[in-house]
């Protein structure tokens, strides 16, 4: 939960709080663990706090271009991710269904707008992972290009 350091009498105490309920807290100090009685009772904090990576789409908001990749690799084929959170309005394509660079692939609300999702690669849509009316948090994959 929370980190430490104490300095008592010129020694360093490295103290973690692992554990609080009511008026009794588990905490480490220097490695080893403790339980130990509070005077008053401890409130922990009402507000929780959200954890969560940092999420890249792989579509791009300017026009798309080209990306070279590696002469022996397959061409094309990868996921297509939300670039921000929202509703799914529309699916364009359906799995099967061979696209190519800039095709519309998605409509999506975010804050109220519609945003057309477009493809960056090319290649034959492999799976949909998302429906009309679903929503997405930035960065989960809506479609899998082969």
């Amino acid at each position: 939960m929370k980190k430490f350091k104490f300095t008592i009498k010129g020694n360093q105490y490295d103290v973690d709080i692992l554990n609080i309920e009511d008026n009794t807290a588990e905490v480490q100090v220097n490695g080893k663990t403790y339980t130990v009685e509070v005077d008053k009772t401890l409130q922990q904090s009402k507000t929780p706090t959200l954890v969560r990576t940092l999420a890249v789409p792989s579509t791009d908001v300017e026009k798309s271009t080209q990306k070279t990749s590696n002469p022996m690799a397959p061409k094309g084929g990868g996921t297509i991710k939300a670039p921000l959170p929202g509703t799914i309005l529309n699916v364009h394509v359906k799995v099967g269904d061979n696209v190519v660079m800039g095709q519309r692939l998605i409509s999506l609300e975010a804050m109220k707008m519609e945003n057309n999702i477009d493809s960056d690669k090319e290649g034959k849509v492999g799976s949909i992972k998302v429906k009309k009316g679903d929503a997405v948090m930035e960065g989960d994959v809506l479609i899998v290009i082969e």
